[in-house]
């Protein structure tokens, strides 16, 4: 992993397994389907529920900096841990998790590299029991919105002509799929995707086994197809965010890219907005 420009971003499952003991360390599980941790998990690990804490149950926003605080200090995790997120579908939600934490200004935050079906490939231990760590003080900064993109500064980038990539699948970016079976709640009006983005679906950036590819892949893959630069300014965007933090991370950690963007709203918001442009070229 030293291959890539943040190497210490990225822990192995040995590390991992190594650190279950380390009172330094919190390993954080975040998956797509909520209930999968109770069925078994790193020994030690916590779950973070991206559907009912990380978001305001009110309003369509992520919880405020104090309700954060107060959500991972319970939790046992402290301004000092350093925090390793895995989870479901190779990263998907661990990355959407890490963005978070790091929009709230926890510094050290890492990802095991392959999520939770290589650590179970590996036939290493799951439990189902539930680790009462003291509740700790944490305080979250003010949120850095640096990392966060809004439907009106989308707007602007477009019309600009600045990098958006589009990271869904090649039927979601031309319109033929509008509708996901799996995901009723998060269809829109219309389908296609922003003009000017560039299709290159985020399950491009891992190999068979759910972790990264090399950075020269990675590079071929988002400078050689996408005309992207380290110096680009670059706003991602899948369904509702989830597959496009994962990018945001392949871009700001593994590529060392310095300014990205992930636009949470993405084409949930996007593709129901009144009087913005859609194209559904390919």
């Amino acid at each position: 992993m030293a291959e890539y420009v943040h190497p210490e971003v990225l822990v192995s499952t040995d590390w991992v397994a190594a650190h279950l003991d380390d009172p330094s360390v919190r390993i954080v599980e975040s998956d797509e389907d909520i209930l999968l941790y109770e069925t078994g998990h790193v020994p030690g690990a916590v779950k973070v529920d991206w559907q009912n804490e990380l978001q305001d149950q009110v309003v369509r926003d992520y919880v405020n900096q104090q309700a954060f605080g107060n959500l991972i200090g319970s939790k046992g995790i402290s301004n000092n841990h350093t925090v390793v997120f895995y989870g479901d579908k190779n990263n998907w939600w661990a990355c959407y998790a890490l963005w978070v934490f790091k929009m709230y200004g926890h510094t050290d935050c890492r990802v095991m590299n392959g999520g939770r079906q290589k650590w179970i490939d590996e036939d290493r231990e799951l439990n189902t029991e539930r680790p009462t760590y003291a509740a700790e003080t944490y305080t979250a900064v003010a949120p850095n919105l640096g990392i966060r993109a809004f439907r009106d500064e989308v707007t602007a980038h477009m019309k600009a002509g600045r990098d958006l990539i589009d990271v869904r699948s090649p039927a979601e970016y031309s319109g033929e799929l509008t509708h996901m079976a799996d995901y009723p709640q998060e269809g829109a009006l219309r389908g296609g995707h922003i003009p000017g983005a560039a299709n290159i679906p985020w399950g491009q950036a891992v190999a068979a086994d759910g972790t990264f590819k090399p950075a020269e892949d990675l590079k071929a893959l988002y400078e050689g197809r996408a005309g992207l630069k380290p110096d680009s300014d670059v706003i991602a965007y899948c369904r509702i965010g989830e597959r496009s933090s994962h990018t945001w991370f392949v871009l700001t950690y593994l590529l060392g890219y310095e300014n990205v963007r992930n636009y949470d709203g993405s084409w949930t918001e996007w593709g129901n907005l009144v009087g913005v442009p859609i194209d559904k070229d390919v």
